[in-house]
């Protein structure tokens, strides 16, 4: 009697990233969400680590693309088009291209609570997957996966270098204009302690050039930036 070969459950997803993993294991541990382990007993192992180095090698990548094929480029645009490569907008339209919450396992109760698609779950997922590629195949793995699943995004970034960063944008307006940066101050502080809305003010030069709302300070000085920017300073 022929035992047939065990069916790969991921088939369809190394066809979509362009790489066939030596070791599937690898692959399957970085699809594995805690809340799946946690509701295993046979299962000792989530991708949380596998995320962290995930994000190490994707942040290298990137860096690397960028040096190698943008040498018209300067740091400023480097590290600003490194973040929205590997921001969690990106990471989690990537994931949904390659429709990777069909691969990932959750626990019951984070299937009932639509986990399965939820953004974070989605970005922390893509990233682990860049960590087991890693280690199936080492940086070169990463690269070529890189190429064919990032890369294609590049051509939708912006290239103002300071698009994921109005507070730099604004610093960088202040110094220029005044030779001095601006000053954020907390003109407000509302709500339960679990709910606390922050509203910030910007002053440019002494004067209040724009003001910004959010859940904490730096959100609420982004948001300061961002409304200082749209009048024109």
């Amino acid at each position: 009697m022929i035992i047939g070969r065990k069916k790969n459950p991921y088939r369809d997803l190394e066809k979509k990233i362009g790489y066939k993993f030596r070791k599937t294991s690898l692959l399957d541990m970085a699809l594995t969400h805690r809340s799946y382990r946690f509701e295993n007993d046979d299962v000792d192992r989530d991708n949380q680590r596998l995320e962290f180095l995930g994000d190490a090698a994707l942040a290298f990548a990137t860096a690397a693309y960028l040096y190698k094929k943008m040498d018209d480029i300067d740091e400023g645009a480097m590290t600003s088009f490194r973040s929205q490569i590997t921001s969690g907008k990106a990471l989690s339209k990537i994931a949904k291209d390659l429709d990777l919450g069909r691969f990932v396992k959750v626990g019951r109760g984070e299937e009932k609570a639509g986990g399965r698609t939820r953004l974070s779950t989605l970005e922390d997922a893509l990233e682990s997957v860049v960590g087991a590629v890693y280690l199936d195949g080492g940086i070169k793995a990463v690269e070529k996966i890189f190429k064919r699943v990032f890369v294609p995004i590049i051509e939708n970034l912006s290239l103002d270098v300071w698009a994921d960063n109005p507070k730099g944008k604004l610093q960088e307006i202040s110094q220029r204009k005044w030779r001095k940066g601006p000053l954020y101050r907390i003109a407000a502080k509302k709500g339960p302690p679990h709910a606390v809305v922050f509203t910030v003010e910007v002053l440019l030069n002494g004067k209040v050039a724009g003001v910004g709302k959010g859940p904490n300070k730096q959100t609420a000085e982004a948001h300061a930036a961002k409304n200082a920017l749209r009048k024109g300073v």
